[in-house]
């Protein structure tokens, strides 16, 4: 299998260095740039299968490339930042990107949540047999393809949190969850998570639950947090 290609886009030359080093000594291909004008350069000449993108960058900000990002593609984000604040954090789920790293971080922990990223968008792979696909209410999760349909057989698109939860919500339906087990249940990826961002992504995995019924399985229990209130079965 060939290495996975990883664009590290990040300022600091010494941290450049040193993380593109320790990448590359776990098996990734990795490309390097310093600006989001180098970045779009790289990716012109070649496509990445996951980008570390630095939010605090000259010129263009890494949200602003975040932004273009994604309405030209799906390619799985992380963010870092030297800003580590809740703000941030928040910030960064609401955009829909597929982790955030405060710095200062370790190399150790930067690639294990590259892997953790992969694997859940389907570029590293899993046992078929912890894999199935789900029904609720007439939607379908595909837990194999990373898919969510409608009842109307919509595709609806989820970012790589929203999926994380819903899988947690439909692991433990029917069921109340408080804020911080489900920070704890869903551990790969909302792991610096708070209960503020908690709430941002039930936020915005209840609005694409809605649907033309705007009603939603998620319901709130004052006090505790979630319950997923829809009967599941498995196909």
């Amino acid at each position: 299998m060939s290495a996975k290609s990883i664009l590290l886009v990040e300022d600091d030359p010494a941290l450049r260095l040193l993380t593109a080093r320790a990448l590359r000594a776990n098996g990734y291909e990795v490309r390097t740039a310093s600006t989001g004008a180098e970045m779009w350069v790289l990716l012109e000449n070649a496509p990445a299968d996951l980008i570390v993108l630095d939010i605090m960058l000259p010129g263009t900000s890494g949200i602003e490339l975040f932004r273009r990002l994604r309405r030209e593609g799906d390619t799985p984000i992380i963010f870092v930042s030297a800003r580590g604040s809740e703000e941030d954090r928040v910030l960064g789920l609401e955009l829909g990107a597929d982790d955030y790293l405060p710095k200062p971080f370790s190399a150790r922990e930067l690639v294990a949540r590259i892997g953790a990223v992969l694997r859940r968008g389907g570029g590293e792979s899993e046992k078929p047999s912890t894999r199935r696909d789900v029904t609720f209410d007439g939607w379908t999760l595909s837990l194999t393809r990373h898919e969510l349909r409608s009842p109307e057989g919509t595709l609806v698109d989820l970012t790589g949190a929203e999926f994380d939860l819903l899988s947690t919500f439909i692991d433990h339906a029917q069921r109340v969850i408080g804020r911080q087990r489900l920070i704890e249940l869903s551990r790969t990826r909302l792991s610096d998570s708070s209960d503020r961002s908690i709430d941002v992504l039930v936020s915005r995995l209840r609005r694409k639950l809605s649907g033309d019924s705007g009603q939603s399985p998620i319901a709130t229990v004052r006090g505790i947090g979630y319950m997923f209130t829809a009967e599941v079965s498995k196909l």
